[in-house]
């Protein structure tokens, strides 16, 4: 491949109209601060599924496909919920569930903790959350774990897909401008996380099937995210402090079939 050859439409950072270099810059602070914001989420959701502190791949094989040691809300509460209560009340209500989830216990002390911390949000309005209010509405969450349903995989499936779309879409038109060689390295890196986020998904629902696909998941996210970081790093150096090689500064026309 000749360095010195680029598509006639190739434009670098320091090429294009300051305007433009802000406007890229501005998206890359948000879409960056987002995507932070996006892995913190992640690891609180998921983290200490397993009764362990961290992001592990047991915490991923038990959102997915649930536990035959734990029931829906014990892993809640270990997990998602655990900052939600106060320690004391998280502590009986996990003793609770762990002695049976008997009635008797439930109307003496754990229905005003659930009334307390838990029925603001999961009072039977919103369907997408469990529901919490009252004894038997409880007894469907204290059975064996099964992990993520159908319906909600669905739901944050279509979410996933459509979200992350976009954000890797402006992600990778701006890393497009920078100078990368090879030009198949710099392809890689926009392609990955595309192909990432679809395998991720996909393996969500593998892994309701056959566990070991919770490796995948966390491979595929760990992909999305470096990609992620890689044209994040780049472009903003390369808009503002990287020196611009003679032979792309000093460039006249283009080769309209080169690659770029």
């Amino acid at each position: 491949m000749n360095d010195h050859a680029f598509h006639r439409l190739y434009r670098h950072f320091q090429e294009l109209p300051i305007s433009m270099r802000v406007l890229f810059t501005g998206a890359c602070l948000v879409l960056g601060l987002g995507y932070l914001f996006a892995m913190l989420y992640i690891f609180a959701a998921h983290s200490a599924a397993d009764g362990k502190p961290g992001l592990s791949v047991d915490d991923i094989k038990i959102t997915y496909s649930g536990s035959a040691e734990t029931t829906q809300l014990e892993s809640a509460l270990q997990g998602p919920m655990s900052g939600m209560l106060p320690q004391k009340d998280l502590a009986a209500m996990l003793d609770w569930i762990r002695d049976g989830a008997d009635k008797r216990s439930y109307t003496s002390s754990i229905e005003a903790i659930v009334e307390r911390n838990c029925l603001s949000c999961h009072d039977g309005s919103n369907p997408h959350l469990s529901n919490l209010d009252g004894f038997e509405n409880i007894q469907e969450v204290v059975a064996v774990d099964t992990g993520a349903d159908l319906f909600t995989l669905v739901r944050v499936s279509h979410i996933h897909l459509f979200g992350l779309t976009f954000i890797f879409f402006i992600m990778g038109f701006i890393f497009s401008h920078a100078y990368v060689r090879p030009v198949w390295l710099k392809s890689l890196v926009i392609i990955t996380p595309f192909l990432g986020v679809s395998v991720d998904v996909l393996g969500w629902y593998a892994t309701k099937v056959y566990t070991q696909f919770a490796w995948v998941v966390l491979i595929a996210g760990a992909f999305n995210g470096l990609s992620f970081a890689i044209m994040w790093v780049v472009s903003m150096y390369q808009m503002w402090i990287y020196k611009v090689p003679e032979h792309v500064s000093g460039r006249h026309g283009g080769d309209p079939d080169a690659t770029f």
